[in-house]
């Protein structure tokens, strides 16, 4: 019998957000996934942003939206992009943003973890850097991307 090859460890990114707010951030970066072939979650840590990344999915482009639901909406294993509070994946999503606290259950089972916080706020970025320290012990191949004053992303570490 042929040993199985194991998926590669999840790969763990970082955004520091200090340049632009995260519904600014995030549906670009959510638009590039799905560009890949991707299936998103993301994540939040209440449904107040929940609701905010609902409507800044919606309108971020004037001439474009992205697709995307929630529990409430129903057809959860449809739905590209899956928004949520709770460590869920019903749409079998390959990348799993996480945002405003949210932390990962795991660091296995998607291509792509990415962390987005808030580099103004101390307790995110005390909560981003334990996260950091627990993908790494993990396996995890990580990376941590700083936005330019050009509003460039660019690879710090």
């Amino acid at each position: 019998m042929a040993e199985q090859d194991s998926p590669p460890p999840t790969e763990v990114l970082f955004y520091h957000l200090e340049q632009q707010p995260l519904e600014r951030v995030l549906p670009s970066q959510v638009e590039k996934t799905l560009e890949r072939g991707w299936r998103a979650v993301v994540q939040a840590g209440s449904q107040e942003r929940l609701a905010a990344i609902d409507l800044a999915l919606w309108t971020y482009k004037e001439d474009s939206f992205l697709a995307h639901g929630a529990a409430k909406d129903g057809y959860a294993a449809e739905q590209p992009v899956y928004l949520t509070t709770t460590g869920e994946t019903p749409n079998g999503a390959g990348v799993r943003f996480l945002v405003d606290g949210a932390e990962a259950e795991a660091f296995s089972g998607f291509v792509r973890i990415v962390y987005m916080f808030d580099g103004n706020d101390a307790d995110a970025v005390k909560a981003a850097r334990g996260q950091w320290t627990a993908a790494k012990s993990a396996g995890c191949p990580v990376t941590y991307w700083q936005q330019s004053a050009a509003g460039k992303w660019e690879r710090k570490a």
